[in-house]
């Protein structure tokens, strides 16, 4: 098994949960969610973008249980996570990346302990091209040598055309024009070390402040190509088959299409007091089947009751 084949089976082994984690469709033996009495007051979320829609649509399914609850997200990028929760400016960082050594370490200092990482979703990172686009897919080695200056995963050549890409006729001679995110972007850093093989960005990317950019780029540009969340599809583009397979719930489940990754909402849950009731209402909320069907609905890959049983317990949300 290939290291990028392994990413996604990987991290679920080391959580103690099974292969079948991400599913295509709601577990209909996910809970319910069942309104509790006391909560109300305000929360705060800062993070990813990719996320963004998802908490959005979180926020307005906690609202139809709690209309006294106030929830304000901002969405800049997985990097504004860490130092927000840190501060205590925000209830919640919404991140497309674990946190990384020096964030955690951040804010242990801060506060004694380490952040809690809860994985809420399945995402898959899409390659898009113009719906006009006729390419059927693309290897990895062929994405690498499109998107990077160091060709690190192993392409003998550039890739500056689409007929060096394969395709023929009038898309011959057709350049590429590439998009994709900034650095402040957890899921730049993850397309970085897995579609590039931890090689560098060509200097020609198009970088956009966020993951809708992105796509609209590809739409408007005959010849583009970009990357961004599986939920930012439109009718304007094409999802590329990665090394011939397409990205999908069952293909993220058995490591088969190569760009899957979990989704998580870090918190600041304190190993003596616990959970105070608005966050862990949340996380309830969002492992339930209402929370799983908001990331169903949104485009992404839900988690299985027994996965989403597993978190509850680890993290302490029964």
């Amino acid at each position: 098994m290939t290291m990028k084949k392994s990413l996604v089976l990987g991290v679920v082994a080391a959580l103690g949960v099974s292969v079948s984690v991400a599913t295509a469709d709601v577990d209909e033996n996910l809970p319910s969610y069942e309104r509790v009495s006391g909560v109300s007051g305000n929360l705060s979320s800062v993070g990813s973008d990719t996320l963004n829609n998802l908490m959005t649509l979180w926020a307005e399914e906690f609202a139809n249980h709690y209309p006294n609850v106030n929830i304000q997200i901002q969405g800049a990028g997985t990097s504004t996570a860490p130092p927000a929760l840190t501060e205590g400016t925000s209830n919640f960082g919404p991140m497309s990346r674990p946190m990384r050594d020096s964030e955690m370490r951040a804010f242990e200092d801060r506060h004694g302990y380490p952040a809690t990482l809860v994985p809420v979703a399945v995402d898959m990172i899409a390659v898009y091209v113009n719906k006009d686009n006729p390419v059927e897919t693309l290897s990895m080695e062929q994405v690498d040598a499109i998107f990077s200056a160091t060709r690190a995963c192993g392409h003998d050549s550039d890739i500056n055309t689409w007929g060096d890409a394969g395709l023929t006729g009038g898309w011959t001679n057709r350049d590429i024009t590439i998009f994709g995110r900034n650095a402040v972007s957890g899921t730049y850093g993850f397309f970085r070390e897995n579609a590039l093989c931890g090689g560098d960005f060509r200097a020609t990317v198009n970088e956009q402040p966020g993951s809708s950019a992105v796509v609209r780029g590809v739409e408007q540009t005959l010849g583009g190509i970009g990357y961004s969340g599986i939920g930012y599809r439109t009718a304007g583009v094409r999802v590329v088959p990665l090394n011939g397979f397409e990205a999908t719930g069952d293909n993220a489940a058995t490591g088969d299409y190569p760009l899957a990754r979990f989704l998580y909402i870090a918190a600041n849950q304190n190993p003596e007091s616990g959970w105070n009731p608005l966050e862990r209402e949340f996380f309830r909320l969002v492992l339930s089947k209402e929370g799983q069907g908001v990331v169903h609905r949104d485009g992404y890959v839900t988690l299985s009751a027994s996965a989403a049983e597993r978190f509850r317990t680890e993290f302490n949300l029964d």
